[in-house]
């Protein structure tokens, strides 16, 4: 972990805690910074031409905000809008803390086992043969990309083979026609 340098050769609980602790300052500050930019639009013009559209975004992200906050720390890149979202929408604190903390603790845990281990595996391979480590990045790029293509040509196949929305049901009209 090439951020974290100072974590190399520490105990797991260590590595892991420290990481939380990162993770956790983090996460909050950018949800009170987002809270922050929230209520300065409230106050704007536009915040007041959204009016109960805003109200009804706000109901919906205390509903259902908390399962996407929790699952925004398993991605690279999404939890920062996630919760600085959650700050401007002005989640309720109480279920962002605890949808957050679960998160922290999935992060800390990812970070500090499996994502840290490959990007020390990386590096140090890096440091032994750039070219070997270019190799191997070039690999797992293509291994995701033909997954995605894969994944893509399944769902729009199973698109084409399920029959269009209202076509051979007893209220559409080819059924009807058939039936007089």
């Amino acid at each position: 972990m090439p951020e974290f340098g100072f974590l190399d050769g520490q105990p797991f609980w260590i590595v892991y805690f420290t990481l939380l602790g990162v993770v956790l300052c983090r996460a909050q500050a950018t949800y009170w910074i987002g809270r922050g930019l929230g209520a300065g639009v409230t106050r704007s013009r536009l915040g007041a031409g959204l009016g109960p559209r805003l109200d009804a975004a706000r109901r919906r992200i205390d509903r259902y905000g908390a399962p996407v906050v929790t699952l925004s720390f398993c991605t690279v890149g999404v939890q920062t809008a996630v919760n600085l979202a959650a700050g401007a929408m002005r989640m309720r604190f109480p279920v962002y803390l605890a949808a957050m903390f679960v998160g922290c603790l999935i992060w800390a845990g990812l970070w500090g086992v499996v994502i840290g281990g490959l990007v020390g595996t990386w590096l140090t391979l890096y440091l032994d043969s750039p070219w070997a480590a270019l190799g191997v990045g070039a690999l797992a790029a293509a291994i995701v990309a033909v997954l995605v293509l894969r994944s893509r040509r399944a769902g729009a196949a199973g698109r084409e083979a399920a029959p269009a929305e209202g076509e051979g049901s007893p209220g559409s009209h080819s059924a009807r026609a058939a039936q007089e």
